[in-house]
């Protein structure tokens, strides 16, 4: 599998691996994934996937996935009904930047933000999380209405 990278961003110089956008075309279009996390690899400068969760998982399955102390992206197909009784989904991008993680972890994260979220064509909403309560299920809920 190659890892090709598109242009770096200018001001963190991260570039996007093919995989990260392949990985998430399969949980836009083929919902093979309910949730995918992504990691800044700082050596490869490079964004890349770092864990991918099943059609099965719950959303606690994917907030437990995260670092307790550490900056992630991630997308999560969020499922819901609408108050007219219908089945929707919409995917979230959420950035994840505990208050508790090294300055510089903060700061390449949120460099390289809106680069990588212009190569995941299809996100619905964005939440910007420095501890679990600002990503609670019942926000997501409210954001997806």
């Amino acid at each position: 599998m190659s890892f090709r990278i598109r242009g770096p961003n200018a001001s963190s110089g991260m570039g996007v691996a093919d995989h990260s956008r392949n990985t998430f075309l399969e949980l836009k279009g083929k919902r093979v994934h309910r949730y995918v996390i992504f990691k800044i690899d700082e050596k490869k400068k490079e964004i890349v996937v770092e864990k991918t969760g099943g059609p099965a998982e719950s959303y606690d399955d994917f907030t437990v996935a995260l670092p307790e102390n550490d900056c992630r992206y991630a997308v999560y197909d969020f499922d819901y009904v609408t108050s007219e009784n219908c089945q929707k989904s919409k995917i979230f991008f959420i950035a994840w930047s505990p208050a508790v993680s090294r300055i510089r972890a903060k700061m390449l994260y949120a460099t390289s933000k809106e680069r990588f979220k212009q190569e995941l064509d299809g996100i619905h909403c964005e939440i910007q999380a420095t501890d679990p309560t600002e990503m609670d299920l019942e926000v997501l809920r409210d954001r997806a209405r």
